[in-house]
């Protein structure tokens, strides 16, 4: 997906070997270690051919071998998670500034005169949407609240199981913005085939959205989703209040970033093992309190940082001009 859309942007893009080694297993390991390896050489290829003034990495393993190919040349880091994993944390060793999401992401690194508070880089795309326009782009109407449910770009199982489990009660408090990922699309696309004329009327399902994902987040009142970093930007940019599922099995980060959120009354928290039986009653807990949804969104509003995206190019160019 990411190759797709770097290069619809009409950047360049090349890969490199990479593979993990935190949390594999001894059979796995050496393979991982000498794909880095390659990594590193063909990394340095790269370099000597594009001859870089400053390297911008946002983590993720595969910028390892290219942060260690390239440790003259200075380094940008930006820190998505509220936590960085392991392979920030080497990152951060080579990086001559690091620029971080949220406040709380300092108490993670010693050298706090590297630190920069950016906030989270939203698309500039993103912020052409008014309420007004996304409803009338989504087909939605002012009659009744707007939920939105969006899983990822490869969709959240749980999630989807759960809104399928509980579409008809929540039809009947809310239209629905139902964004599935590719994985369970075709199951999904069945079930709403399968709905009346009022409750079609009423959900709006897609695989994926890209153009229209600031419409989506503009026409919501509220939103059901993973707590991955994007949350941390684009809800915060709209002021959209949340339901938060972290993900079990990606570690902690997701944990922490909805506690972030959760903390600052952002938003509120479900457990991916209750969410089939607590959906229902949070979402309608939600909507029928117009002052807590009030005070959710200014909080979330208050956590927005629109100029992210050109901080972080201000450090960029800033590295450069010393470096020239």
């Amino acid at each position: 997906m990411e190759a797709r859309l770097v290069e619809r942007a009409n950047v360049s893009f090349k890969t490199i070997p990479a593979a993990g080694i935190h949390g594999v297993g001894l059979k796995t390991l050496p393979g991982n270690v000498l794909r880095l390896v390659r990594g590193f050489f063909a990394a340095r290829r790269i370099l000597h051919d594009f001859k870089p003034d400053v390297m911008f990495f946002t983590g993720g393993y595969v910028a390892v071998p290219m942060a260690l190919a390239g440790m003259r040349i200075p380094t940008v880091l930006y820190i998505p998670d509220i936590e960085p994993g392991l392979a920030l944390k080497t990152l951060a060793l080579f990086a001559d500034k690091i620029t971080v999401t949220a406040q709380d992401s300092f108490r993670y690194f010693n050298h706090q005169e590297r630190l920069v508070l950016t906030g989270y880089p939203t698309r500039a795309k993103l912020a052409k949407w008014t309420r007004s326009n996304a409803r009338q782009t989504l087909s939605l109407t002012d009659e009744a609240p707007v939920l939105l449910i969006y899983g990822g770009s490869k969709g959240a199982r749980s999630i989807n199981a759960a809104v399928l489990a509980n579409l008809s009660p929540l039809l009947e408090r809310a239209q629905v913005i139902h964004i599935t990922g590719e994985l369970d699309w075709s199951t999904v696309d069945a079930r709403a085939k399968d709905l009346n004329k009022t409750q079609a009327a009423r959900y709006h399902a897609f695989p994926y959205l890209d153009e229209e994902m600031g419409a989506a987040l503009a026409a919501a009142d509220l939103a059901l989703s993973r707590a991955g970093a994007s949350t941390l930007g684009e809800y915060p940019l709209f002021g959209l209040p949340a339901i938060l599922v972290p993900y079990p099995y990606s570690w902690r980060y997701q944990k922490v970033n909805a506690d972030t959120l959760v903390r600052q009354g952002a938003a509120v928290l479900l457990e991916d093992g209750k969410l089939s039986d607590q959906l229902l009653p949070t979402v309608d807990n939600l909507l029928s309190q117009p002052q807590k949804m009030a005070s959710m969104r200014a909080a979330m509003q208050r956590l927005s940082h629109p100029e992210a995206a050109a901080e972080i190019n201000r450090q960029l160019f800033a590295l450069c001009q010393e470096r020239n």
